[in-house]
């Protein structure tokens, strides 16, 4: 089995988020939409023919559907099909999701002509990030397929090759955007990125644990907690699925407060 987690510029139009959802196939396991970050996240797992084709459905309908011109959210983006990483859920076959998202790159570029940044690990034997093609695509960093420049109305893609990742936020009210900026520093480490984000009356610190059996979503609700010197935390949320050894790995007392249950996990949607 292989999971796709693909994040789209679309958070507010549920007529077209469903459509989308249709397009995503039997693959689909969950959908989690934000209309303030106008964004959503579509997790796809299957074996790897099925998922290859869903993906590539999903993908078509996308492009075909929305426009990045009309976009505005507060999350950062630079395509209507932005974020498409590949994970092997048996990491013996990490190399297959990196010829997954090799093959879709190749597919996706040649298919609509917009440049694809490629991260993960790389053919030349270096590993590149998201957040490095965050910072570095059009200005240090050339697309690995592609055109050189973004297409007007369907901007780039960055497909990736990672590990179970969770995106994970708090919502905290009380404090200012630069508050909410200097805890979100404070907790950034290898095995957290966090961001500090406007939404509505909360400052949101949004987190995605790389090394979630490392760092837990616990660990950061308490040093977020902690760092408050006004102010509180006003609910945890889970984006996407979480794999069952995190959440036994967590405090069953906690799993409301941390918004994790079993009902969210890999293997509950797989059943």
């Amino acid at each position: 089995m292989f999971e796709c987690v693909i994040n789209i510029s679309e958070g507010q139009r549920l007529d077209v988020l469903d459509a989308l959802s249709v397009a995503a196939g039997a693959s689909l396991r969950d959908r989690h939409s934000d209309a303030v970050h106008n964004r959503s996240v579509f997790t796809l797992i299957h074996d790897r023919d099925e998922l290859r084709r869903d993906v590539h459905a999903l993908a078509v309908a996308t492009m075909n559907t929305l426009d990045l011109r009309a976009h505005v959210g507060v999350h950062p983006r630079f395509g209507v099909l932005d974020v498409v990483p590949y994970v092997a859920l048996d990491e013996a076959r990490t190399d297959q999701a990196v010829t997954l998202r090799d093959e879709t790159a190749a597919w996706l570029a040649t298919t609509f002509e917009v440049p694809v940044f490629l991260y993960g690990p790389l053919g030349d034997g270096t590993t590149r990030s998201l957040p490095d093609v965050r910072r570095g695509a059009f200005r240090t960093l050339k697309p690995d397929w592609g055109p050189a420049s973004p297409d007007v109305k369907l901007g780039a893609s960055a497909l990736g090759a990672r590990g179970l990742l969770v995106a994970w936020n708090l919502w905290v009210r009380g404090i200012s955007l630069d508050d909410g900026r200097a805890i979100a520093k404070a907790v950034r480490r290898v095995e957290v990125r966090s961001l500090a984000l406007p939404v509505r009356e909360f400052t949101q610190i949004s987190c995605n644990l790389i090394a979630p059996l490392l760092v837990g979503p616990s660990t950061i609700y308490d040093q977020v907690r902690s760092l408050l010197a006004s102010g509180v935390i006003d609910h945890a949320e889970l984006v996407g699925l979480i794999p069952e050894a995190l959440l036994r790995a967590e405090d069953p007392a906690r799993w409301e407060q941390l918004d994790l249950s079993y009902e969210k996990t890999i293997e509950a949607r797989l059943l």
